[in-house]
């Protein structure tokens, strides 16, 4: 069904969208067809060069650095949204509340300023009192937060930033998307070879209610297949409410029946707009704009402008974008986003007794 069949404003698209047209073939014709070959071709040295680093790194060549205290690691096989930043709130939180001084490590991409990009925003709010230090150089990141008194360091992102040594490391798979189109980087997704999540000592698949069983099995198969040794969760993000930049709050319900229009700038915008389509509202319009995009006035005007073409009653987005957004309103129609807690589905027990293991490591004062 199109997107006009379905009622939906008709939107520009952008660079990032024809990429993944192009990665996953559904763009197709001489000229997409040629380009294609060309990455292809283009993967190979990027892949070389992602090879000799694990090498490195797996004949001991070079050694990670020891923090000295419990490092847990979260990160993707491949570029885009997977779901990390509730999942790493989730552990954070569970830490904390578990009596661990808990700090959070991050390179700050697309940084807003010098001290927070959207990712630091939404995880300040998500782990009240959770200190989070963003940094190109995590080694030394990860002194500070052990001299500022962190008893337990998580990495955000840092499944191939090998350079720290981790007593715990997650890799996240997207259900909608698992394995980027079966290449690596730039022909598809892949940071690295499907082969080495091997390395990962717990697989988290999120996403998992968006996908049918046939699909979740094929996931599995393939993850027992690379990974004999690690241990397999999966989850589900549920919406739990609404909120706006005022730091109001009200229910999903208020949404059945309203006109919506929905936008967001994330590495998976499909599953957001999946996600709005659960809430009994009418779909109006949906934009999508590249990860972790910083939205300018003329962003905003031109967004409040669709909305109300489309006679939406309000505008919804995700909590990283709402974070970079000013107000409470685009064009005198109310701007909300949608609040995500993350739900085991499958294999709780696994997560639990991991993440038991690792507090028992953790200094006591």
């Amino acid at each position: 069904v199109s997107r006009e069949q379905r009622g939906l404003a008709r939107v520009p698209t952008t660079m990032e969208q024809f990429a993944r047209e192009v990665m996953s073939g559904r763009n197709r014709g001489l000229a997409t067809n040629l380009l294609r070959a060309g990455l292809w071709s283009a993967q190979w040295p990027y892949r070389v060069g992602v090879a000799c680093k694990n090498v490195a790194f797996d004949f001991g060549l070079r050694e990670p650095f020891e923090v000295g205290v419990p490092v847990i690691s979260v990160g993707n096989l491949t570029t885009g949204g997977t779901g990390k930043t509730p999942i790493v709130a989730f552990l954070a939180n569970w830490f904390r509340d578990a009596g661990a001084q808990v700090g959070l490590l991050s390179r700050g991409y697309k940084s807003l300023d010098a001290s927070a990009n959207d990712e630091k925003l939404v995880l300040d709010q998500l782990c009240p009192g959770v200190p989070h230090w963003l940094s190109a150089n995590r080694i030394d990141s990860a002194k500070r937060a052990v001299i500022d008194g962190c008893t337990l360091l998580i990495l955000d992102d840092a499944f191939q930033h090998r350079r720290i040594h981790r007593d715990l490391d997650i890799v996240l798979i997207d259900a909608t998307n698992p394995w980027g189109y079966g290449h690596c980087l730039p022909r598809g997704m892949l940071r690295e070879p499907i082969a080495n999540v091997e390395r990962a000592d717990l697989v988290i698949v999120t996403r998992t209610d968006q996908v049918s069983a046939e699909e979740l099995t094929a996931i599995r198969t393939v993850l027992v297949r690379h990974n004999q040794v690690g241990s397999m969760v999966e989850v589900s993000f549920r919406p739990t409410q609404l909120l706006n930049s005022a730091g109001e709050s009200k229910s999903l319900e208020d949404l059945i029946g309203q006109r919506v229009f929905g936008f967001c700038g994330i590495g998976n915008p499909a599953s957001f707009e999946q996600t709005l389509r659960q809430f009994g509202a009418e779909m109006v319009g949906f934009e999508s704009f590249p990860d972790h995009h910083h939205f300018t006035p003329d962003d905003l005007a031109r967004l409040g402008q669709q909305a109300a073409a489309a006679n939406a009653s309000l505008l919804l987005t995700t909590h990283k974008d709402l974070v970079k957004i000013p107000g409470t309103e685009l064009q005198s129609r109310p701007l909300w986003a949608v609040q995500i807690g993350t739900e085991i589905v499958r294999g709780a027990p696994v997560l639990e007794a991991r993440l038991w293991s690792i507090l028992e490591r953790v200094p006591k004062p």
